[in-house]
Order: C-alpha cells, then sequence, then structure tokens
C-alpha cells in the first residue's frame, strides 16, 4: 500500500514487520513473481515491471527463499551449474566454457563450505548447509543485488553467525544486499539501514538504531 524506498548501490537494508506484513509479497513484486496494481520498480536503469524473472536475473538481481528450492534431483555441484548456465552465460550471451563452469563451481562451494559436499544431493544436507547452499546459488549468478528471504531461520546462534559472516563477505565484495529477517540480534550487526512494514504498509525508514526507537514500530513489532 503505497510503499517506497531506495536501495544504494553496495549498501545492505533490511526489510523487517510480523508474519504477513507484506514483506515477502514485496520481494516477490521486485522480483517480477506477482504483479501489482500501480507504481513501478526501477533496477540498473530499467523499469522491470513487466520483465520476467529470468530476465531480471540477467540484469544481476537475483533472489534467494524462506524456504530452499534446490534442484533435489540434481547433485549440489550441479544446483550451482545451472544459473551459471542460464542466468551468467545468457548475459554474456554465450556458455561459459566447461572448464570455467567447474572452476567456478569450486570457488562458490568453498566460499559457503560446502567444498567436500559438491557430489552429494540436497537431501544430504544439514538445515544450515541448505541455507548456505540457496545463498551460493543466487551467488552463482554474479549479482549486483542479492535479494535474501529470512536467510537464518531457523537456525542456531551460531549458525546465524555463519550466515552473518558470508553476507557481510559478499557486501564487501561489491554486492547489494537487501534482507528479509526477524533475528533482531543479527539485523543490527548486519543492517546499514531498516524499512518496517506493518499489514503492507511502511511505518519507518532510516538508520538501525533510530527506528528501532521509533515509538510506532515499537508498538506495531518489536513490542513495548
Amino acid at each position: 500500500d503505497d510503499v517506497g524506498f531506495n536501495v544504494a548501490k553496495n549498501s545492505i537494508t533490511s526489510l523487517i514487520g510480523a508474519n504477513g506484513a507484506g514483506k515477502t509479497t514485496m520481494f516477490d513484486m521486485i522480483c517480477g513473481l506477482q504483479t501489482f496494481d500501480s507504481g513501478k520498480v526501477t533496477f540498473a536503469g530499467h523499469e522491470i515491471a513487466t520483465y520476467q524473472p529470468h530476465t531480471i536475473a540477467r540484469l544481476g538481481m537475483a533472489r534467494s527463499f524462506q524456504l530452499p528450492r534446490p534442484f533435489t534431483s540434481l547433485s549440489i555441484a550441479d544446483n550451482m551449474r545451472v544459473p551459471l548456465l542460464y542466468a551468467v552465460g545468457a548475459r554474456r550471451g554465450g556458455a561459459m566454457s566447461a572448464r570455467r563452469i567447474d572452476e567456478r563451481c569450486r570457488e562458490l562451494l568453498t566460499m559457503v563450505g560446502l567444498q567436500d559436499r559438491a557430489t552429494r544431493f540436497p537431501r544430504d544436507l544439514t538445515q544450515v548447509e541448505m541455507r548456505k547452499l540457496e545463498l551460493a546459488r543466487a551467488m552463482a549468478a554474479q549479482p549486483k543485488l542479492l535479494i535474501a528471504d529470512e536467510a537464518m531461520a531457523g537456525l542456531s546462534p551460531s549458525e546465524v553467525e555463519d550466515i552473518v559472516a558470508l553476507l557481510i563477505r559478499l557486501n564487501e565484495g561489491g554486492v547489494t544486499v537487501i534482507l528479509i529477517e526477524h533475528i533482531m540480534r543479527a539485523v543490527m550487526r548486519f543492517s546499514q539501514r531498516l524499512v518496517v512494514l506493518v499489514s503492507g504498509s511502511k511505518i519507518a525508514d532510516g538508520l538501525p538504531n533510530d527506528v528501532i526507537r521509533d515509538p510506532e514500530v515499537e508498538r506495531a513489532y518489536l513490542g513495548q
């Protein structure tokens, strides 16, 4: 409902709000998975409201999902090869060489600590490993912008720290990040900016320490 915000290059923005506030719906509209009645989404100089998700991905936007969605019949390495073939290869106007694809698979799996799992299948992974695979698949598309939906849901405190450290490394490598997350200690450590949704409307937008002290945010989301 009349929600708008800008995301600066190389920034880290967290989108927070109670369940049902509209956060994932917002992500779906940005990524081309849902249409909307009015307004626009602009990315990398393009107005993308009518673009298909694969076209948006090839512009440099990647998405990870709240519930990981690997290709269950493919090995971990082959899961990584899909975006390398159909996002990166298509963006460059031609397929990557098999050798370069294999090199990039190893680089990405090493980055998330799954290099020893390359020949295994998603069913063999723990929950945190599945989260790391989801992020690695998104990063395989070589995005300018990573949109991550609850990448830390259901994880232990030490596992949360692993994902936070990974996201920080990605951002330091030049990737802009927008994150939906409920774990506030992670949000406060990771974010440079918070946007708060309540019932489909934006009620706050600014520096994290300012936003969490906003009386309306306390009443609507954090609790008094």
